[in-house]
């Protein structure tokens, strides 16, 4: 590093005087003393280069998401099943054992969904804390994370201002909204991983982009694609041999994960998702698959968001290739639900967006031709501009609406209720409730073929039920499980809970 600092050429830098050596003095090793001094250095100077600015973006986004967060729980919003099924995942690792979610059907095991073993991070925090709103606190603290990271890029690659500007409009950017309020998924490590494995790229630093990638394998059987195309891109960007073994990483434990891992751990022995891409359809009718893809109105309203949001300038960037495989799993599937912006499937794609704008940016300033460096001076400003516009229409919005801190009319009703079951009972509830009772008893979902279970939920507002609820829980437990015998112990708020006899 050039201190600034110059000295004439040959001549050493004074130093303190050294003792002669006595006879039978010997060079010792290092101990572990002096090995700790020897990083103690580095660790400092690494720190002290962190700008704070970042760091505190990557904060207050962790708080905004965690109000909103804390704002669904007192209000028992549970827009999907994934809370419950996670908490039960987190709590069985925190046992410590293996993830058998009950929710899912008797003894399944949740690596026989979807492969994501790096999950066994949440057992430890479980731990500490035995609730879902634990699982929610800590995604929001990985994509906070994310924020500081793409924050920290910005204001390297750019400047202190324009990288603190891209890191607030990737903090309220619509996948990263949309991913807070669908709450906890797997995708909550894949977010950071992406972040910090951009900006390695980005900053030239190919172990760090390597190894940071890597790990996406072990987040979801899916990201082995785009670690595919993450390998190939820092191959041919930073020109290294080790972005085709990235690459040759993520083909293998996508093969395996989903031949070999999932299969086995599944109870049918099977890949449950493989019927969601019709390979075969797409092979005999390569025109018309290409058609689909491209197809509906979701999948366009999905593309629009993501060329607003990146000010259309981070097509230039190669690393925009990397949104390129979730971007084509989820359109060629017959899921409907993969194709918009909802959910929390668009939440990979945001550190990915905004790294590449940032790309696209500084590649725009160094350019020859003025025209481009006056394009490059609109790329971060249009991207915080189109974060402020969306706002409004966003998952968050409703932050600015008084009611939206008010806690349910029927959480007494209902946390008393449940305090009447005891620990460890088994219990069958709709999804609305799963979370909250997931780290006391043993929950199955209603939709599911279950045991017996000790106690059963009638929730009249519970969207689980569809259409028609039954009216009378104590009819209805005893018409689903011939030969048993269920008595009313709680009626209040909506709520029957009725209890197994003998």
């Amino acid at each position: 590093m050039n201190t600034g600092e110059h000295r004439p050429a040959g001549r050493a830098e004074p130093g303190p005087a050294t003792a002669p050596e006595t006879p039978g003095d010997e060079p010792t090793a290092a101990g572990p003393e002096s090995r700790l001094g020897s990083l103690h250095g580095p660790v400092v100077a690494s720190l002290r280069q962190q700008p704070p600015a970042a760091w505190l973006a990557g904060l207050l986004a962790t708080l905004l998401y965690t109000i909103f967060s804390v704002t669904q729980w007192n209000q028992l919003v549970s827009p999907s099943w994934d809370l419950g099924i996670f908490t039960q995942l987190a709590k069985a690792y925190a046992a410590p054992g293996a993830p058998i979610v009950p929710i899912k059907g008797e003894d399944f095991n949740l690596l026989g969904d979807h492969f994501h073993p790096l999950l066994v991070l949440l057992g430890p925090a479980y731990a500490l804390a035995p609730s879902g709103l634990t699982l929610l606190i800590v995604q929001n603290v990985l994509f906070g994370l994310s924020v500081a990271v793409v924050s920290r890029a910005g204001m390297r690659l750019l400047s202190p201002a324009a990288g603190l500007c891209v890191g607030i409009a990737y903090a309220l950017s619509w996948g990263l909204q949309s991913a807070v309020a669908a709450q906890f998924h797997e995708i909550a490590f894949a977010v950071p991983l992406l972040a910090l494995s951009g900006e390695a790229v980005l900053r030239r630093r190919v172990l760090p982009a390597v190894l940071w990638g890597g790990l996406l394998v072990f987040v979801k059987e899916d990201l082995g694609l785009t670690v595919m195309m993450l390998g190939l891109v820092i191959a041919w960007r930073l020109r290294t041999v080790a972005g085709l073994w990235l690459s040759v990483w993520g083909a293998l434990w996508l093969i395996v994960s989903v031949r070999l891992v999932l299969p086995a751990l599944n109870a049918a022995g099977q890949y449950d998702y493989s019927d969601r891409i019709d390979v075969g359809a797409m092979i005999t009718d390569p025109a018309g698959a290409v058609v689909d893809l491209v197809s509906g109105t979701a999948k366009h309203e999905t593309l629009l968001l993501l060329l607003i949001a990146g000010g259309f300038l981070f097509l230039r960037s190669s690393l925009a290739l990397v949104l390129l495989p979730t971007l084509l799993w989820r359109f060629a599937s017959g899921q409907e639900s993969y194709w918009g912006p909802e959910w929390h499937y668009s939440a990979v794609l945001m550190p990915v967006l905004f790294l590449s704008l940032l790309d696209a940016v500084r590649s725009l300033r160094g350019s020859r031709r003025a025209w481009s460096r006056r394009v490059a001076l609109i790329g971060v400003p249009a991207a915080v501009a189109a974060s402020l516009v969306l706002l409004p229409t966003q998952k968050l919005a409703p932050l600015a609406e008084p009611a939206t801190y008010r806690q349910s009319e029927r959480w007494d009703a209902a946390h008393r209720m449940m305090d009447l079951i005891p620990h460890e009972a088994t219990v069958e509830s709709g999804v609305v409730l799963m979370a909250y009772l997931v780290p006391d008893t043993r929950v199955y979902w209603l939709g599911n073929v279950n045991p017996a279970p000790d106690y059963l939920i009638v929730d009249a507002d519970d969207w689980s039920w569809g259409p028609v609820r039954p009216g009378d829980a104590e009819a209805h437990a005893e018409q689903r499980y011939p030969g048993t015998d269920y008595a009313l112990v709680f009626d209040e708020a909506g709520y029957q809970l009725v209890q197994r006899q003998g």
